[in-house]
């Protein structure tokens, strides 16, 4: 399924950066950076719960936000994309 991924972590003290840099990371190992703060993830249900457990101990609740979309398995007719930084299909096979 597909998993969209967007966070706002407040930066005003060192806490709030380790914990953007850690969020921003976690995000990284799971899915691609389609922009500053916002990851798509390709995920099965088991991964999906990991992911969303680790996230949420990882933020500050009081100052921090984290929202969570599940466009599922049929999102290739929910996203549409303009501009620049076109993605790749996870999906497919990746030559390097």
């Amino acid at each position: 399924m597909l998993v969209l991924i967007t966070y706002d972590v407040s930066t005003e003290d060192a806490a709030g950066r380790k914990r953007l840099r850690q969020v921003s990371k976690t995000c990284v190992n799971h899915g691609q950076r389609v922009q500053n703060s916002v990851f798509e993830c390709h995920l099965d249900a088991s991964q999906f719960a990991l992911l969303k457990s680790k996230l949420i101990k990882l933020i500050d609740e009081k100052c921090d936000s984290l929202r969570i979309y599940t466009l599922g398995n049929n999102y290739k007719s929910k996203v549409e994309h303009y501009g620049a930084k076109p993605s790749f299909d996870v999906t497919e096979t990746l030559i390097v």
